[in-house]
């Protein structure tokens, strides 16, 4: 008799946090079965890609653009991902400092396998994206968190995240501007903890997907802030700023030695990125200054709208997120931690929020609350939202 045996990063994957997308799951399940349920716990952009970006795909694939494409990405795509970086950055760069993946997730773990092996340590500052776990777990990494400032909006300590680095940390990996907490790390100190990177043989890898929903002040990229580039990665993507998580675009900025192995690497894992998909991503970061402007302010109007109407709600405390798209909301004076609260509301209110203990140990006591909703769900979830606590 066959007895199947399986890799151990299945085992992996498979372990710890797999309950990290259970009130979200809940929550489908309830709308399925025709229940009320307005989901606050998603992070898929509510507006539909641009028509001129889908008029644009639908030409090249009439075209026939729909062969394969290079490992590193269509040219066009990665000169057009040069021209912003160079457009926000004391730094010039070029196309061979630029390759394209299916989304910034597989760029992220593209690159985690080319700059570590089995074992080695990677340093994140926590709360993170929940995403992360996954591709650490996965490739077998020794992870190291240290807390964000949760006092104060979730700040980054520059000197406290510089005592955790060790003598066996490999990559510190930053998240700017942050998802879950929608905080944005200063220029200044980003260019300190390249230095300090740099010094102690460390690469700094940023993960800079929601770049392009600042709300006050503009954006300054790993790129940007770092005086040399030699230890810097930065990735980023189209999923949030264009509305095109389904379209699979991400990309990494990196010194040209990485990304040869990168080429390497999709050359025998994803054999490039559909042709007409790219044509249409360089279309659209080359003629998309409106719309991206139309939905940041859509988010930052939702942020403003909510901030307020929770300040109202007795026993909550949001934080005030700087970008993304995101809200953090502290609900330990409900006397509830977050995983009790995004429970209870669902059950009660038929409202699903993410707990906060997802994201890492220190946002045990907060929910995350999402922004892709309109106005007039997210006026009906405030309501409901207040109802809870009001039961309470």
């Amino acid at each position: 008799m066959f007895t199947p045996t399986y890799a151990r990063i299945t085992e992996r994957l498979s372990a710890e946090g797999s309950d990290v997308w259970a009130v979200h799951e809940r929550a489908l399940k309830m709308q399925r079965n025709g229940d009320d349920v307005i989901l606050l716990s998603v992070g898929d952009p509510d507006f539909r890609t641009p028509e001129p970006i889908i008029d644009n795909a639908v030409s090249h694939l009439r075209v026939g653009r729909t062969h394969y494409s290079p490992s590193l990405g269509e040219i066009k795509l990665r000169r057009a991902v040069a021209d912003l970086e160079t457009q926000s950055s004391p730094h010039p760069c070029t196309a061979d400092e630029v390759a394209i993946f299916p989304g910034a997730t597989s760029a992220i773990h593209a690159v985690l396998s080319c700059l570590l092996n089995p074992g080695d340590e990677i340093v994140v500052p926590e709360p993170m994206y929940v995403g992360y776990n996954p591709i650490f777990r996965g490739l077998d990494l020794n992870l190291r968190t240290t807390p964000l400032d949760v006092e104060h909006d979730f700040a980054l300590n520059v000197e406290t995240l510089k005592s955790t680095l060790s003598d066996k940390t490999r990559v510190l990996f930053i998240n700017t501007p942050g998802n879950p907490t929608g905080a944005i790390i200063p220029a200044s100190d980003i260019r300190e903890l390249a230095a300090y990177c740099l010094e102690k043989n460390i690469w700094l890898v940023c993960d800079e997907v929601y770049s392009m929903f600042c709300y006050e002040g503009k954006h300054m990229s790993a790129r940007a802030s770092a005086e040399c580039l030699d230890n810097v990665v930065m990735i980023d993507g189209l999923s949030k700023s264009h509305a095109m998580s389904g379209w699979r675009i991400g990309w990494v900025v990196a010194p040209p030695t990485l990304i040869e192995r990168l080429g390497e690497y999709a050359g025998a894992t994803l054999f490039g990125s559909p042709q007409f998909i790219q044509d249409a991503s360089a279309f659209a970061l080359e003629n998309d200054q409106q719309y991206v402007k139309e939905m940041r302010n859509e988010y930052r109007e939702r942020r403003d709208y909510m901030l307020d109407k929770l300040s109202k709600v007795k026993n909550l405390h949001c934080s005030r997120p700087h970008a993304g798209m995101f809200i953090m909301c502290d609900v330990s004076r409900t006397g509830l931690s977050g995983r009790q609260f995004a429970d209870q509301l669902l059950e009660q209110q038929g409202v699903s929020v993410i707990p906060g203990a997802a994201f890492g140990p220190s946002a045990e006591n907060f929910v995350r609350l999402g922004l892709a909703q309109n106005r007039s769900v997210l006026k009906r979830a405030c309501k409901r939202i207040k109802h809870f606590c009001a039961s309470l």
